[in-house]
């Protein structure tokens, strides 16, 4: 496709996710304080003891937590092994806290940083590392997310799901609708019992495999979320858009379901009006929260999957001090 024959926002999603991977510009952001001190306002810290402030905090206020340990595409299979042990200590934190118990706060893993990517044996290393983790999560009363990354690691994924849910049925799906795909994952994973977040999707994809056009990725959305509301499952809406939460809560009222039965997921420092608004109504409100030193590729793709993010950091960055 030619540069001019993308719209702005297009283009705009384009540049922000080539961004993610400029190793130069990561180095150079990650530098400069004043950046360092915006991003804490979306990024839960960098220690399980500093996400564990901001999931009270949330708790506090009748949202429900997800907390995301920062890192990907690991290389190095001590890498995946300090990341599973990363979780281990987080959802211990977060059980000796209380916050677990119910769901109340959950985690949500990427395989790719359990190693998914080392090799022939990558997907058994993660689903190994994936396992200790769920292990972990079910001692603590509570639940485990695989996010869901690009394209090519949509069936893995999928796959390494199946086998935990043989012994944990509560291991959510992510699903995303820029993929042509999402509307059959959905019809497959709409049984009673399976736990799906579905969002856009947020890394950057061929236009063989996906709708390169926002009207058409919203479309799909809304397609794929009528499949998922239903369904026998429980969707896990991720958006911030004002419009597709209207149409949620439509579909919900359509398939009478309970505010019990589905959720509503946000970022953490997007959109936190209506984050409270949410949860005050009586809807089920969980808030992703990442934590680590690896955030300059997560809030690159934040951005690139709602440029609208791009104006809350700059506005950041504007009203610092």
């Amino acid at each position: 496709m030619d540069l001019a024959d993308l719209n702005p926002a297009t283009l705009m999603r384009q540049t922000l996710l080539g961004m993610s991977r400029n190793d130069t510009l990561r180095d150079a952001l990650e530098r400069a304080p004043i950046t360092r001190d915006v991003v804490m306002r979306f990024i839960g810290g960098a220690t399980a003891q500093d996400a564990l402030a901001v999931a009270t905090e949330l708790v506090d206020t009748r949202r429900l937590v997800t907390v995301d340990y920062l890192g990907e595409d690991t290389v190095d299979p001590q890498m995946a092994t300090d990341t599973r042990d990363a979780y281990l200590e987080l959802l211990s934190v977060l059980a000796e806290a209380g916050l677990t118990q119910g769901g109340t706060v959950e985690v949500s893993l990427k395989l790719s940083a359990l190693g998914q990517a080392l090799g022939r044996d990558g997907n058994k290393i993660a689903l190994e590392n994936a396992r200790a983790v769920c292990q972990a999560a079910a001692n603590a009363g509570t639940t485990v997310t695989l996010d869901m990354e690009d394209h090519t690691t949509t069936d893995p994924t999928l796959l390494v799901l199946h086998e935990l849910r043989k012994d944990w049925p509560w291991v959510g799906a992510v699903l995303q609708s820029y993929l042509y795909r999402t509307e059959q994952d959905c019809r497959d994973l709409a049984y009673e019992g399976s736990r799906v977040r579905l969002c856009k999707g947020a890394y950057k994809q061929p236009e063989s495999v996906a709708y390169p056009d926002k009207q058409d990725v919203d479309r799909s959305y809304v397609r794929c979320l009528k499949i998922l509301m239903e369904g026998e499952g429980y969707p896990m809406l991720a958006t911030h858009d004002p419009r597709l939460i209207e149409i949620a809560t439509v579909l919900a009222d359509k398939a009478q379901r309970a505010p019990e039965s589905f959720e509503f997921q946000m970022l953490h420092g997007i959109r936190p009006d209506e984050q409270l608004r949410l949860a005050a109504s009586g809807a089920q409100m969980r808030v992703y929260v990442p934590y680590g030193d690896e955030w300059y590729g997560y809030l690159m793709r934040r951005m690139a999957e709602r440029p609208a993010n791009l104006g809350f950091f700059l506005r950041g960055l504007a009203t610092k001090g």
